[in-house]
């Protein structure tokens, strides 16, 4: 077992992994606020907006990922500058995530009291103070827990990433052990993998009791 290959390859996941999730929340968060405030019966009712909305994102959730890769290769070779490789697979991990947090980030803005959200709008307060003042405070506890299952999903998008010629532990265990047949490769880069979504997994619901006021 070649242990330096093995760290490479756990550099690489990471490398693909968080800047997907952040990119993803980045996007998919503003898009979540906007399913929750533009629904019926929201802070600002926009029904057509909403629908189209939510349609578009409920598309992008249906394609499998594996056939989103090869479907934004085009994309990906003109965003990224090639359509293959270690970097160039954030692009589609991005696209395939963010419509799953948009929906992550609804249901836990949908989790908040909508008396708070009564009281706040009684009181004079803007839809942007809404959103920054009562949703995103009240809904922090859920979205960090989103967070995470965010990112450990991406982490298993990545094992599929070979596709395209990315590299990462999923990869490693598929073309130098499964196809190998160098099982020795293939158990260590899927058990760094198990270890890895425990971590996440752990730090999230760590950081989601620490923000929750409920319980405290």
């Amino acid at each position: 077992m070649n242990w330096d290959t093995l760290w490479a390859a756990l550099g690489e996941t990471v490398y693909m992994t968080v800047p997907s999730t952040l990119i993803a929340y980045a996007l998919g968060l503003p898009l979540g606020v906007m399913l929750v405030i533009t629904r019926k019966g929201g802070v600002r009712p926009m029904p057509t907006f909403n629908a189209v909305t939510g349609a578009i994102v409920n598309f992008l959730r249906s394609i499998p990922f594996i056939i989103l890769l090869a479907m934004l290769f085009p994309v990906t070779r003109v965003v990224m500058g090639k359509a293959i490789g270690t970097r160039s697979v954030i692009f589609p991990l991005t696209v395939s995530a963010f419509p799953y947090v948009a929906r992550m980030v609804e249901g836990s803005f949908n989790e908040v009291d909508s008396g708070i959200i009564e009281a706040a709008q009684s009181m004079g307060s803007t839809t942007f103070q809404i959103i920054r003042k009562v949703l995103i405070p009240e809904a922090l506890p859920s979205l960090i827990n989103g967070f995470a299952i965010c990112m450990t999903t991406i982490l298993a998008y990545t094992a599929m990433a070979s596709a395209a010629g990315g590299g990462g532990l999923g990869a490693l265990a598929i073309t130098k052990g499964l196809n190998l047949r160098q099982y020795d490769i293939m158990y260590a880069a899927s058990i760094v993998l198990v270890i890895l979504v425990q971590i996440i997994t752990m730090l999230g619901s760590y950081l989601t009791r620490k923000m929750d006021h409920r319980i405290r």
